[in-house]
C-alpha cells in the first residue's frame, strides 16, 4: 500500500488537530510566545512555533470560540509530552 511507501519519509509523529475552547485567543498567543521565547515564530495562519526538532501551530476558528492545535515531534513519546505542555498553556 501507499502508506508503507510513505512511512520511511515521515520525519515526525503528528498530534492531529486538537480543539480547545478559549475566551481570549490573543491571551493564548501571548502565553505561548512568553513560554517559548527562543522559538522561531510565524503568523501566516495563526501562530506557528518552531524548534529544530519539533513545532506546533495554533489557529483560531473562524466560526467557533476555539483554537486548533497541530503539533509534530520526532517520536510519539516526545509528541505526547510536548502536546500536553502546549495544551496546558492553551487551556491555562
Amino acid at each position: 500500500p501507499l502508506s508503507s511507501l510513505i512511512e520511511p519519509l515521515r520525519r515526525y509523529a503528528p498530534s492531529g488537530e486538537i480543539n480547545s475552547k478559549v475566551a481570549d485567543v490573543d491571551a493564548v498567543f501571548a502565553r505561548l510566545r512568553s513560554h517559548y521565547p527562543d522559538a522561531r515564530f510565524t503568523e501566516l495562519d495563526g501562530l506557528t512555533v518552531e524548534y529544530p526538532d519539533w513545532w506546533f501551530n495554533v489557529r483560531a476558528s473562524n466560526t467557533e470560540p476555539l483554537v486548533r492545535l497541530n503539533l509534530e515531534a520526532p517520536n510519539a513519546a516526545a509528541m505526547a509530552q510536548r502536546r500536553d505542555e502546549v495544551l496546558a498553556l492553551i487551556r491555562g
